[in-house]
């Protein structure tokens, strides 16, 4: 499976499983130069997205995009850039407006890892930053590399009122990562409703 194929395949994911609708949200691959990244379009629904590079543009990872293509790359084409450099591991970014997560980010608490699988699969719970805008900001970027300073190998963290950023070595491995998370804030927010409730 090519990038592209990986993309439209991660797109699609995310749209029939919730993770995102309308024309929000936005993924994007390291390209096989590992210089250059292929990020969704602006404006573009995840269910438009095709193997065929419609719905992708490629740029750099300052968000320039290069000599021969055409069209205009996700505002987020910064913080897409910024995953890319922080780590050469890094091979795929899936930004969600998930709405499980984001209701669970107003509390600006980690989630924690409430399930047996999550504690398996992560390992960590995942950190909120509370970052004011509708993107994130070049001057938002030392609040993302304190994270992943502190631990190289964090899967994801949740923006407030924003929604999930997931990392992985390819764009699948990332899109797999945002579904547990809004899967794992679900769960977390009904077992907080049931403890309430005096279910248990």
């Amino acid at each position: 499976m090519n990038e592209l194929e990986k993309l439209a395949t991660a797109a699609h994911r995310a749209y029939t499983r919730g993770l995102q609708t309308g024309n929000g949200g936005n993924l994007s691959s390291r390209s096989a130069s590992g210089k250059t990244m292929l990020v969704k379009s602006s404006g573009g629904s995840f269910i438009d997205c095709d193997s065929a590079g419609n719905g992708f543009i490629e740029t750099d990872f300052d968000g320039n995009v290069l000599p021969g293509a055409s069209g205009k790359p996700t505002r987020e084409v910064f913080l897409h850039g910024l995953m890319y450099q922080l780590s050469d591991s890094i091979g795929g970014v899936v930004h969600t407006h998930s709405p499980n997560a984001i209701a669970w980010a107003f509390s600006k608490k980690p989630l924690p890892q409430t399930t047996l699988h999550m504690q398996l699969k992560m390992g960590c719970d995942i950190p909120v930053l509370d970052i004011p805008s509708a993107t994130v900001r070049p001057e938002d970027a030392d609040q993302i590399r304190t994270l992943f300073k502190a631990n190289p190998k964090l899967p994801a963290f949740i923006l407030v009122g924003h929604g999930i950023v997931a990392v992985g070595k390819d764009v699948l491995e990332a899109e797999h990562t945002a579904e547990l998370i809004e899967e794992t804030a679900q769960i977390t927010l009904m077992k907080a409703i049931c403890e309430k409730l005096g279910v248990y």
